[in-house]
């Protein structure tokens, strides 16, 4: 376990969840994030992603919001300004966190004491659990046939479908899951647990209609 805490992490609570190595394209026009993002532009640092359990990801008067306690790093890989109260960034994931404590400011930013997670070991897939990469794999050739370009592809190379902890990720983002769901295979500290859970859910869907999703 890492045990470096970072005091003043920036919080975006989103209805989708980050997870290690994945992708993030958001546009930005609320003032409590357009201010977030330059800071972390003009100080080449990151903020937090956190799955919303209740609430909306725009700032209402009313707003009442609960977020998960397990979030992820979000890298800046691109900022484009499109004009002084629009910006579009892409994200990359980096490393899990677990909130410790946290606040809201006058601006209605979230800041939390967060403590990093360790990154998953790296493990191999076992037979029983193939069938994950396989279909992955399958998927992947599906968009590049359709056309897709390797930007347009929403997961980053290289593939690792050899490892179970990146496996299980991009499974976890691109299937229907609760934000429960999400945030409980996300704090899984076993990567070969996430993977097995996440055959459960293809096997309950059906492989088959995996090309639907």
């Amino acid at each position: 376990m890492i045990n470096t805490v970072f005091t003043t992490l920036p919080l975006f609570p989103l209805g989708a969840t980050l997870y290690p190595s994945g992708l993030l394209s958001l546009k930005i026009f609320e003032v409590r994030y357009l201010d977030m993002i330059k800071t972390c532009v003009r100080e080449n640092s990151s903020f937090g992603v956190v799955t919303l359990d209740q609430g909306s990801e725009v700032r209402t008067p009313q707003e009442n919001i609960s977020f998960a306690k397990v979030g992820t790093f979000a890298n800046i890989t691109h900022f484009d300004a499109i004009q002084p109260s629009l910006y579009f960034i892409q994200c990359q994931g980096g490393v899990r966190f677990t909130i410790r404590g946290c606040e809201r400011q006058k601006n209605g930013l979230w800041v939390a004491d967060v403590e990093k997670m360790a990154d998953d070991e790296a493990m191999p897939i076992p037979p029983e659990l193939q069938v994950a990469a396989d279909t992955l794999h399958k998927v992947i050739q599906s968009m590049t046939k359709q056309g897709l370009s390797e930007q347009q592809i929403p997961f980053s190379a290289p593939y690792l479908l050899n490892d179970c902890g990146w496996v299980a990720n991009r499974w976890c983002e691109i299937l229907p899951l609760s934000a429960g769901q999400r945030e409980h295979l996300l704090g899984l500290a076993n990567p070969r647990l996430r993977l097995d859970l996440v055959v459960d859910i293809l096997e309950e869907i059906g492989i088959q209609n995996i090309h639907n999703l």
